[in-house]
């Protein structure tokens, strides 16, 4: 089909058809599309929109233009989770662990930071020496050994997400909620664990920011799912103020470390408990929140993510040595004045610390893991003038970016902390 027909088409606000939208799939893979009519079409769609029965066939385009692993004909109570992803956010790394101690297989194939967020890839690679390309055998082979596997997966996995995936970044169609569906439900369905949890987050920080946006895109990912025979359900979590105490790759690894060791922040653990009971309830193992905490409280949890790392090419060494060289220039934000903290300009954080350094700005672009933002105070704390709020490491001494940063919260006379799970969001027909 004529690419530039359909293009026209979609621009002007008409409903694609399952063929026109498979040609365009079919075109990101062989190369058929350039890069000016992928981007045009990313747009279009951002602008104009999706119906539902679009978005279906574009993620069945995209699942279908590579490998389909099933891994759950094989693992029959196979989990898997997938996280819109935030500032802070690195929930998947403690809790898988958690639930493979528990007996509840898990796999998830992650991907890098989009916009203003940290990819769990990228948090990975912070391990020197672990090797995160997955196939299918290797996968399970992982599985069978550990109990989870966590990583990238090989290029014959989603392929047309892989290219349209990185336009998405460029181009500033990261939060469009069809594109959002298609990308990842190409990778996790074709992956084919039993049971899917979305932990979507909304709040400032979040790709979607607005409730009812985040609450749609859910709603899509649920609904899709079950309609192409997956068990699952999604959580709605607050991303208005980073997860955690830290932000920056090397640092959230050394804090997942400490999740592992019963030492981590109530809020990141608490999004962590609630995910993990979730997808024990999809897949029927029954895992509950005693066992999650029993599994970190005997040290099993933390036992078996060093024997993960070890399996996939690092060292416990290596885990240990994450975090032991923040950049050097430690600038402490303080509260310009007293009363309670009210708001954090959580995206524009996000975006801080990757001008920085601490993120990937391009698809090519580095990450200087010791850059990294500590933070030390909550929505709805009060705090006196001076009190400290965070703390910045950065490689240079640069007052623009420090002033920028310093901005990033605001004190008022009262305000009250956001609902960390807000809501859980089922399929809508039967």
């Amino acid at each position: 089909m004529n690419p530039y027909r359909i293009l026209d088409r979609k621009r002007c606000g008409e409903t694609l058809s399952e063929e026109e939208i498979l040609s365009l799939v079919r075109g990101a893979v062989d190369g058929s599309w350039s890069e000016a009519q992928l981007a045009a079409f990313l747009m279009a769609v951002a602008i104009q929109g999706f119906d539902s029965e679009e978005t279906r066939a574009l993620t069945l385009g995209m699942l279908e233009s590579g490998e389909q692993w099933d891994l759950a004909s094989e693992i029959p109570t196979l989990g898997d989770k997938h996280s819109t992803g935030g500032v802070g956010d690195k929930v998947s790394l403690p809790l898988s662990p958690i639930l493979a101690a528990c007996g509840q297989p898990v796999v998830m194939l992650t991907g890098r930071g989009l916009g203003h967020t940290g990819g769990t890839a990228d948090k990975l690679e912070a391990i020197d020496g672990l090797e995160l390309g997955l196939d299918r055998k290797r996968s399970l082979e992982l599985l069978d050994s550990l109990g989870m596997a966590i990583g990238i997966a090989t290029e014959g996995l989603a392929p047309a997400d892989r290219r349209l995936y990185a336009i998405r970044d460029q181009t500033g169609t990261v939060s469009s909620i069809p594109l959002i569906t298609g990308s990842i439900l190409s990778k996790k369905l074709a992956t084919g664990a039993a049971g899917l949890v979305f932990d979507v987050k909304t709040g400032n920080g979040a790709i979607l920011s607005d409730y009812d946006e985040a609450r749609r895109l859910a709603q899509n990912l649920v609904d899709i799912s079950a309609a192409l025979g997956r068990r699952a359900s999604a959580l709605l979590t607050d991303m208005s103020q980073p997860l955690g105490d830290w932000v920056g790759h090397s640092c959230e690894v050394r804090e997942t470390v400490e999740c592992l060791s019963g030492e981590g922040p109530d809020n990141l653990m608490e999004v962590v408990y609630r995910l993990g009971e979730e997808l024990g309830r999809l897949t029927g193992s029954g895992i509950t929140r005693q066992d999650m905490e029993s599994s970190v409280a005997s040290g099993k949890a933390r036992e078996l993510f060093e024997r993960w790392v070890v399996a996939q090419g690092g060292t416990v060494e290596s885990l240990s040595s994450t975090c032991s060289d923040l950049a050097p220039r430690e600038v402490v934000v303080t509260a310009r004045q007293s009363g309670v903290l009210a708001a954090v300009a959580n995206r524009r954080l996000g975006l801080l610390v990757a001008e920085a350094g601490g993120g990937r700005v391009g698809p090519e672009g580095t990450i200087d893991f010791g850059v990294s933002f500590r933070y030390t105070a909550r929505l709805g704390q009060s705090l006196e003038r001076g009190d400290e709020i965070g703390r910045i490491y950065l490689r240079d001494t640069d007052e623009a970016l420090i002033s920028a940063f310093e901005g990033c919260f605001e004190i008022a006379d009262a305000a009250s902390a956001p609902e960390l799970v807000s809501e859980r969001i089922l399929p809508s027909l039967p």
